[in-house]
């Protein structure tokens, strides 16, 4: 089952750096920092660990990885990163939140949104908090 999982999560990632138009030499690389990323989150789920400080951690840890990749091949980081991010999106959360509302069933909807709030929330935290932590280090050295 995980190898089905970082499977689909490598095929998500490279097909969204085909479609953000990312240069072609980058898109197994791409395919890989949204497998690895993916492989953190449900490790981290296994141990067991909040859904919300796993999605941060691995949105942390697809940023550096992302960073390492950019100063690799000289691209921008936003290539790796975007497409890197996407196996965390939680879309799924955010369709039910909605079939909900539409259904009329409001309560289970806020609880939904809220969850998916957070977790949009941990994926942002986790890349200013890797971009606000390269910005550290490297004033460190000059």
């Amino acid at each position: 089952m995980i190898g089905e999982q970082l499977l689909m999560s490598f095929i998500a990632s490279a097909a969204f750096a085909i479609l953000f138009n990312v240069p072609k030499g980058t898109l197994v690389q791409c395919g890989f920092v949204g497998m690895f990323g993916w492989l953190l989150y449900i490790s981290l789920l296994k141990v067991p660990a909040d859904p919300i400080l796993a999605t941060m951690i691995a949105s942390f840890f697809v940023a550096v990885t992302s960073q390492f990749f950019a100063k690799m091949y000289k691209t921008p980081i936003t290539v790796f990163s975007v497409a890197g991010i996407i196996p965390l999106v939680p879309g799924g959360l955010a369709y039910d939140t909605m079939r909900n509302v539409v259904e009329n069933q409001y309560d289970l909807a806020v609880q939904l949104a809220a969850k998916a709030f957070m977790l949009s929330g941990a994926i942002a935290m986790g890349l200013v908090f890797s971009e606000v932590m390269h910005h550290v280090i490297r004033k460190s050295r000059l």
